[in-house]
């Protein structure tokens, strides 16, 4: 009813990608969260909190199958449009640079040889 591209299909389809990787099928949930990424910077923009959202997924999602400085840049990308649209006190803000904190923790305690 509402179409590919409204925000409220994006959404499921974004909770979608989740439950896959909740499953451990972490490369349908990167496809189909890499889709649902590209709608929401046409629809809403590359800094509208629900791109940035998925951008989120994205990054949790790189990050569940070992590919940490990927992931690591996507936490970078999402900390800063969150910081820039909700401001740096903020507890989305907050909450991910948290995240970013512990993927830099990992990214330390495994060395260069083995990232991505």
């Amino acid at each position: 009813m509402l179409g590919g591209e409204h925000p409220h299909t994006l959404t499921s389809v974004s909770n979608l990608a989740s439950v896959l990787q909740n499953q451990g099928k972490y490369e349908a949930a990167e496809e189909i969260n890499r889709r649902a990424l590209e709608k929401y910077k046409k629809m809403l923009g590359a800094e509208h909190p629900n791109t940035l959202t998925s951008v989120y997924y994205l990054t949790y999602i790189l990050h569940s199958k070992g590919q940490y400085d990927a992931a690591s840049k996507l936490y970078q990308r999402a900390i800063t449009g969150y910081q820039k649209t909700l401001g740096s006190h903020h507890p989305t803000s907050l909450a991910y640079f948290g995240h970013y904190s512990s993927i830099l923790d990992e990214l330390k305690e495994r060395g260069p040889s083995d990232r991505d």
